[in-house]
């Protein structure tokens, strides 16, 4: 597969920016390390980074952790497979008029989708959004898709919708080796992690962890990383949002 676009910006590097705490910089190492004895030791890895609901930092974990896994001298692939609310291109600033809703779609190929970030690091970008997003994630051209790019990548990295809010990231994190779930403390209530970890158990998915995110900052270890084990829960769950 040959990219053509051009560079488009720099990602904010925040794991090497001085304005970063040390301890979040090194949680993101010790992340990325936890990370690569959880998937397969050969050939590409794929994995998805959902979130139970809306605003627990997924789509900011996603940049970061492709900024870090390309400091490897890794290659790198970022998308954004949130098709109803994207902002990888805004925290990136990157261009968004066309993406992975148009490859899917037959609109574009994947050459001309692609941005690059740095030498190592490349950007799938959503696309103009479109009415029929879970059909895509659950076509054959994202299979035909992920299986041509993992021929080229090392590391293929999915930013996907809040698993209790829709049914997308459910539906994609089978045709990778796994899933993260971002959890907010303080915030995230029990409920909804139950209720993402019941419905992940039920599609059969890899949990390759959870990343406890925005901790006390008087904690040294403001971000962290655990890996989950999930038993049996009752609960009743009632969530309203409009996504």
């Amino acid at each position: 597969m040959e990219n053509t676009n051009k560079t488009v910006q720099q990602p904010v590097d925040t794991t090497n920016s001085k304005k970063v705490p040390f301890a979040v910089v090194e949680a993101y190492k010790t992340i990325r390390t936890n990370l690569s004895f959880s998937l397969p030791q050969d050939g590409c890895r794929s994995f998805v980074i959902s979130s139970s609901v809306p605003g627990e930092g997924k789509s900011t974990t996603a940049v970061n952790m492709a900024v870090a896994f390309s400091q490897l001298g890794k290659k790198v692939l970022l998308i954004d497979a949130d098709l109803r609310r994207p902002s990888i291109h805004k925290k990136l600033k990157l261009v968004n008029t066309k993406g992975l809703c148009s490859v899917l779609s037959g609109i574009a190929s994947i050459d001309e989708c692609i941005q690059h970030s740095n030498k190592f690091l490349d950007v799938l970008t959503s696309g103009p959004l479109p009415s029929n997003p879970i059909e895509l994630i659950e076509s054959v051209a994202l299979t035909e898709l992920l299986s041509s790019l993992q021929e080229y990548y090392d590391y293929i990295i999915f930013d996907s919708t809040p698993i209790n809010i829709v049914s997308d990231a459910i539906s994609l994190a089978p045709k990778t080796d796994g899933l993260v779930l971002l959890v907010l403390e303080g915030t995230t209530r029990r409920d909804d992690v139950h209720h993402a970890l019941s419905a992940c158990k039920f599609a059969n998915i890899n949990i390759l962890g959870a990343v406890i995110n925005c901790v006390d900052p008087k904690n040294s270890r403001k971000y962290s990383y655990r890996k989950y084990k999930y038993g049996g829960y009752r609960y009743a769950y009632k969530y309203q949002y409009k996504y």
